[in-house]
């Protein structure tokens, strides 16, 4: 159930730039731990609806393999490609473990390449 739920969460939140998915799919004591930079739930909703109201667009590919599946928590490896207009897409590489608590992302711990900190389109991240 928790792999299914993440892929929902790709596609329903960030496919399709849905910052009202936030809650549906992320814990109230939510925290991200992602190449150096920590996260609770109030910082993460907040950047992401900035992001999200910009011209940027996300494909999200899946490496099917690499996917291990717990009751509670999911390790995955996808592709998040980042496009907007004028700019060529930068495909990113993210390797994650997220836990759920109540059916929702609780924790989240990835690293990513190239570093989505790296990545023009998160410059105000």
């Amino acid at each position: 159930m928790t792999a299914e739920r993440l892929r929902a969460m790709f596609d329903q939140m960030v496919v399709r730039k849905d910052p009202d998915a936030i809650e549906t799919f992320y814990h109230p004591d939510f925290l991200m731990h992602s190449d150096g930079v920590e996260q609770g739930y109030e910082a993460f909703a907040a950047s992401h609806r900035a992001v999200y109201d910009t011209a940027i667009s996300y494909a999200v590919a899946y490496d099917d393999d690499a996917w291990v599946e717990a009751a509670d928590k999911v390790a995955a490896r996808v592709w998040i490609t980042t496009s907007r207009p004028g700019e060529e897409p930068t495909r990113i590489e993210v390797v994650l473990i997220a836990a759920y608590v109540d059916d929702r992302i609780h924790r989240v711990w990835e690293t990513t390449f190239p570093s989505w900190r790296n990545v023009a389109a998160f410059e105000n991240y």
